[in-house]
């Protein structure tokens, strides 16, 4: 079996071929960030049209890639939500025609599902059960995971993202965007103990998340000092306090929930601070640590169609009125 699926939730134009035994054939992923740097952040308008352009061209780019013709495709994959309406229909109505035209299935995938499904891929996939930590930069929740077919949330953010965190302290030193990356590199050359930023919902009885408080202080730790020399400093101990935020809430999770193993997942995954942390906590509690691979924490389409391997497909004509949705379901 072959899977094409299509990604479009956010500002990545992604297209994939994977196997029902998870083996990825092709990844092809569009980024956006230059279009959007302008702006300070993606529009939607903008993103949509972007869209509109590379929907064939990365599926034909991935066809290529993988030696393969869509009279090889025996289902197609796509995101539904959540992610930006727009830009999510722009996928869903691509999927629907390819679907369509050649009498597919068609198999709707939930984004998050996605994110935790990018484990599930060859070379070595990863078994559940397992407690996800997911941070990206339009979700951040903890999850359990007891199989393959979706997740439950047991902790999210009650406001910004960890990754909208990132972007906007890095919009707030300078950095532009997407300066979640910028951030990082900025962060190497700082003391990451030089500013005591808060950890928020430090102690506090649960397992969600509050990153908008953080960006307050840094605003105006920024104002306190404004030389250019403090600027890494800032972005070190700006960045060691989203990392402190996300570690703790993990670690209070696992000891919750008695998980032995903990997995990370989404854009933020691939910040080298966090995965370190993460790594060094679950050392220390004896818990074994996972990380999605570097190419597969950011939006991509292969993880979609891996998350496609356990959902059910919707048989061909029955999708057609399928709709995009925004938020978490």
């Amino acid at each position: 079996m072959l899977i094409l699926g299509l990604e479009t939730s956010c500002d990545e134009t992604a297209a994939a071929l994977v196997t029902a035994d998870g083996a990825i054939r092709a990844s092809v992923v569009s980024h956006q960030a230059d279009l959007h740097a302008r702006y300070g952040g993606v529009v939607l308008e903008v993103a949509s049209r972007r869209h509109l352009e590379l929907a064939v061209p990365v599926v034909e780019t991935a066809l290529e890639q993988a030696g393969a013709a869509l009279a090889d495709v025996d289902a197609v994959a796509v995101t539904e939500g959540p992610g930006l309406i727009g830009a999510l229909l722009v996928g869903l109505a691509t999927a629907k025609a390819i679907a369509f035209a050649r009498r597919l299935p068609l198999i709707p995938v939930d984004h998050l599902h996605g994110h935790v499904a990018s484990l599930y891929l060859q070379p070595d996939p990863l078994e559940p059960p397992f407690l996800c930590l997911l941070a990206s930069g339009g979700h951040t929740l903890l999850a359990e995971v007891e199989d393959r077919a979706g997740y439950r949330p047991i902790g999210q953010t009650l406001d910004d993202a960890a990754g909208e965190a990132f972007d906007k302290g890095a919009r707030l030193l300078g950095l532009g965007y997407p300066g979640g990356a910028a951030l990082e590199r900025l962060a190497a050359a700082g003391d990451p103990a030089a500013h005591p930023f808060p950890a928020a919902m430090a102690g506090k009885p649960g397992h969600d998340f509050s990153f908008s408080g953080l960006k307050t202080a840094l605003r105006y730790a920024i104002d306190r000092h404004p030389d250019e020399h403090h600027r890494a400093d800032l972005a070190a101990s700006y960045q060691a306090a989203i990392v402190r935020s996300l570690v703790d809430r993990a670690a209070g999770a696992l000891e919750a929930t008695g998980h032995t193993t903990l997995a990370l997942v989404g854009g933020v995954a691939a910040n080298r601070a966090l995965r370190g942390a993460l790594e060094a906590r679950c050392a220390a509690l004896g818990v074994r640590f996972r990380a999605a691979p570097m190419a597969l924490c950011a939006d991509n389409a292969a993880m979609i169609a891996s998350a496609a391997r356990f959902t059910p497909p919707v048989p061909f004509p029955r999708y057609l009125d399928r709709d995009a949705y925004a938020s978490v379901a």
